[in-house]
This record gives C-alpha cells, sequence and structure tokens, in this order.
C-alpha cells in the first residue's frame, strides 16, 4: 500500500504545478478519493452512461472466446477494477484455479472489489493501491513460472490518456508483459454529441458532484478555501481532438488560497480548471494504436448500439 506521507506529498506538489499551468489544471486521477470513487460508482448506474454496462455485456458474451485464446492462463491483472464486477462476470463458470491482481488509486475502490469477488473461491484476490505506473512495474515484476499473465485495462480508462501518452503507456505495458503476454482493453467510441453531453453532464448533477468534489478534496488535504458553491461543473465535446472535456468553472470573482502549497488564485467569473479528459476512439484506431505499440490484435469485439469496443491483443 502507498505510504499516505509520500502520497500526500505527491498530491500537493501535482496541484501546485497545475494549478500554475495554463490552462489550469488538475490531475484526473485525484478525482478518485473515497467520496469521488463512490460517486463514479452512482454515475455508472445512470442511464445515460453505459460505459459499465455494454463492457460488462461484451465480457459475458465474449468470455469463452477470451479464454479460449489463453489456455493455461494462470494470473490475471486488473488496473483501475473499479467495484470488481467486470472482473466477476469474465472469471463467472470457470472452476481452474486463478490469481487476480488488482491495482487501484482508490482504497475503497479495491475493498469493493475484493468484497464482489470474495465468492469466487477458485480465485486468489491481491490488492495494491497504487497508480497504473504503478501497476505496470507490478506486471513487469510477476513470476513467469505460470506463463504470461492477462492485463485488464477496461472501462476506456485508455481514454485518459492523449494519443502520444497512451501510445507511450501502451508501449510500457508492451515491456511490462513480455512477448506472448495478453491485454483485454476496453474503449469508449465516438458517439453523437447530445450522447456524450448526457454522460457526462447528467441531468441529476452526480457527474457534477463527482468533478466539483476534486475542490473538496484540496480543501481537506491541503488546507484549501475553495467555495465548492460559487463553481459549477462544464462537459464540453472537443471534436477536433475526438475528447470529452470536464471543468470546474468559478461563477463570481474570488480569490482562493491553498495553505499546504502557500498558492493564492485569482479567479474571474468564468476562470476554468481543466480536470479530466476523456478521449474516444475508432475500433479501426485501437487496432492501429495497439500495433504502433507493438501488440498484435487477435479479437475484436464491437456493441454498435452503446459504441463500444474490446479488444484481445497479444505482446509480440
Amino acid at each position: 500500500m502507498n505510504d499516505p506521507v509520500v502520497a500526500s506529498t505527491s498530491f500537493a506538489e501535482d496541484v501546485r504545478h497545475h494549478l500554475r499551468l495554463t490552462p489550469r489544471q488538475l490531475p484526473s486521477r485525484y478525482l478518485y478519493d473515497p467520496l469521488g470513487s463512490a460517486l463514479f460508482d452512482a454515475i455508472c448506474e445512470l442511464p445515460w452512461y453505459g460505459i459499465t454496462r455494454v463492457e460488462n455485456r461484451l465480457i459475458a458474451d465474449h468470455r469463452g472466446e477470451i479464454f479460449a485464446h489463453l489456455p493455461g492462463l494462470t494470473r490475471i491483472v486488473e488496473l483501475g477494477p473499479g467495484d470488481g464486477r467486470k472482473l466477476q462476470t469474465l472469471v463467472e463458470g470457470r472452476s481452474a484455479a486463478l490469481s487476480a491482481h488488482l491495482i487501484d488509486v482508490s482504497a475503497g475502490a479495491l475493498l469493493r472489489a475484493a468484497h464482489t469477488l470474495s465468492d469466487a473461491t477458485h480465485l486468489t484476490i491481491v490488492t495494491r493501491e497504487g497508480s497504473f505506473e504503478d501497476g505496470l512495474d507490478e506486471i513487469a515484476r510477476l513470476p513467469r513460472d505460470g506463463g504470461p499473465p492477462l492485463v485488464l485495462f477496461l472501462g476506456s480508462n485508455i481514454g485518459n490518456l492523449d494519443p502520444p501518452a497512451s501510445l507511450a503507456w501502451l508501449r510500457r505495458m508492451r515491456v511490462a508483459l513480455g512477448r506472448g503476454g495478453t491485454l483485454l482493453l476496453g474503449a469508449d467510441l465516438v458517439k453523437p454529441e447530445p450522447d456524450l453531453l448526457l454522460a457526462y453532464d447528467d441531468p441529476l448533477g452526480v457527474s457534477a458532484a463527482f468533478n466539483l468534489n476534486v475542490l473538496l478534496r484540496i480543501n481537506r488535504e491541503l488546507g484549501g478555501r475553495f467555495d465548492v458553491r460559487a463553481f459549477r461543473h462544464r462537459a464540453v465535446w472537443n471534436a477536433a481532438c475526438s475528447r470529452m472535456e470536464m471543468y470546474v468553472v468559478s461563477t463570481r470573482e474570488q480569490r482562493v488560497r491553498i495553505e499546504a502549497i502557500d498558492l493564492d488564485l485569482e479567479l474571474a467569473e468564468g476562470d476554468a480548471i481543466w480536470t479530466e479528459s476523456s478521449y474516444k476512439y475508432t475500433a479501426e484506431g485501437v487496432r492501429r494504436q495497439l500495433d504502433d505499440a507493438g501488440f498484435e490484435s487477435t479479437a475484436q469485439w464491437i456493441d454498435r448500439d452503446e459504441t463500444f469496443v474490446l479488444t484481445l491483443a497479444r505482446a509480440t
């Protein structure tokens, strides 16, 4: 588990650095404190946000084909397991012993995932609180006596990285896996703008609460003085970059002090802090990026109604 002192220092340094950039930003990984993780779980239940449901359905429909490509598999690693339901769906009906390594920045998410998977008696669960980069290090250290692992990178988490960063990350994944290792990658596809806006700015305001909560986290952990009532959530579809963008936006002129990092922000009405990007793909674009990173796409399943793609790829 991460050292809480080190984690707190990293948070402070990242907040200081990113709030001094132009435009001002906050890294999206800091949205997932215990409250943020619970709010994201709620988002996944909303009718306008179908990523979790469609991905789970694709896994249920094609798990037999997935395992047919992986004879003798003994180890699975999931980066960002959420509440564990997708892994539960994948291994349902199997009796062969498997070990599952779950890696997430949220300790609460790991607890929920372990609980969800506790009835799978053939599954040995190992959890680690850490970033996706920590996950790559963990994958590289795994023993290979049972063969190379299957890595799950689902929920369109790849969309949190811009194209150059996602390609670099996939290349690092290929090195960590080693030849013959396999990646199951889920990616959200481009869809009509009104559908995207509903998914990221829902009528119930859950997405807004999830986004604005990062200001509460800064207040709590870094002595911030954000008046959350003086900010609003904004979601924007950037068609030129094929990404959804999320911001917290100041609704009035204000000065915000963050004591732990000795930072004062002068904000005018309408000034925004960029909190998250979610890139959307084409199925062919996913294949092309995997090929460029040193993977061979062995199977791909597409839900054309919900516009989501699941790709199985082997490190070459």
